[in-house]
């Protein structure tokens, strides 16, 4: 039975379902943290700098945040990817014949969907310059705050005396991430993203009542 039921149709058809979900709610999470950090414990740094009468009407500006780049710019951003599928420039410009795979395997690996994206209705090069021009303000903006939260936890636990030696080390290694593979960058990015988020998940669920107390005397 053992060897029977491990050949069957719907063995095999469970697994391949089973693994591709896996596979999609795994990258899913990842990319989802890497883009809205919602439940990392870092944006909550500059949220606190923030002058409110209570912090539950932080919370909900946090929240906000999150909706507008999950639910707003990352929808419009795959509406793009998916509009221009069948521009003639597009991966499906043929229609589909069932070397799309390929297709979209080597624009992937070419570039970036996004950039394919633009570039299939501005034309390679724009589309190509359209994008890493944006991708530039959002890597620095993004190795800035990164720098001030990291800065803000030095300063907590050794004192000023260390913020000097911190900014030397993550100046090294913005300079090492430069030469570094992709795969191995997004490897890091997505480890690292996880184990801030054990922690701070521990911490969440620790700090329920108050943040219970702190909205019902907000809504009050």
């Amino acid at each position: 039975m053992i060897f029977g039921y491990a050949f069957h149709p719907q063995a095999i058809i469970g697994g391949g379902f089973g693994m591709a979900l896996k596979t999609a709610i795994s990258q899913g999470a990842k990319r989802g943290l890497f883009s809205n950090e919602a439940g990392m414990g870092s944006t909550p740094h500059a949220h606190a700098q923030a002058n409110v009468p209570t912090p539950h009407d932080q919370g909900v500006v946090a929240m906000i945040g999150v909706f507008i780049d999950t639910f707003v710019v990352l929808t419009l951003n795959a509406l793009v990817i998916i509009s221009t599928l069948y521009t003639p420039d597009g991966i499906l410009a043929a229609g589909y014949t069932g070397n799309e795979v390929n297709a979209a395997g080597e624009a992937i690996a070419k570039a970036n969907l996004a950039q394919t994206a633009f570039g299939s209705v501005f034309g390679t090069n724009f589309g190509n310059i359209f994008v890493a021009i944006c991708l530039l303000f959002f890597a620095f903006s993004t190795v800035l705050s990164w720098n001030m939260f990291g800065r803000i936890n030095v300063i907590y636990l050794f004192g000023h005396k260390a913020v000097t030696f911190y900014q030397v080390i993550s100046l090294v290694f913005i300079f090492l991430g430069t030469l570094a593979s992709n795969d191995l960058v997004w490897e890091l990015s997505d480890m690292f993203n996880q184990l801030m988020v054990i922690p701070n998940s521990i911490a969440l669920f620790a700090l329920t009542g108050m943040v219970v107390a702190g909205a019902h005397k907000a809504a009050h």
